[in-house]
């Protein structure tokens, strides 16, 4: 922000891969991105080892902050400081209205490091 500059982030959750819907091992959930043809190329470049493991750590630090993990990694998004804004990829209303309240969770210093240690 030195210089005035900010981002809007793009694909905040990764495709989906931040929500928790994709398993180690197993096929992409039905209807998904990842079960898409058209859209699988999307999703594919964020499944690997390094971030299966990236997120089962994210989802227990969210579950122990009593939060879904997309909540959290929004977030954490939308506490970078270069960061002014988020586009997410909802698929239905239901999932608007949960990610929206990403807004209301709060990350202080420790927190953000911990993550951080994590990402």
């Amino acid at each position: 922000m030195e210089l005035g500059l900010s981002q809007v982030v793009f694909s905040p959750l990764a495709q989906g891969m931040l929500t928790g819907k994709y398993k180690k091992g197993a096929p992409a959930p039905k209807g998904s991105r990842g079960d898409n043809p058209e859209t699988a190329h999307f999703v594919q470049r964020y499944i690997s080892e390094a971030n299966f493991e990236k997120v089962v750590k994210l989802s227990d630090f969210a579950s122990e902050m009593g939060v879904p993990l997309a909540q959290l990694a929004l977030a954490w998004v939308l506490a970078q400081p270069n960061i002014t804004s988020a586009i997410i990829g909802a698929t239905n209303p239901e999932q608007l209205k949960e990610n929206v309240k990403a807004v209301e969770v709060c990350l202080n210093d420790e927190t953000l490091k911990e993550i951080q240690s994590v990402i």
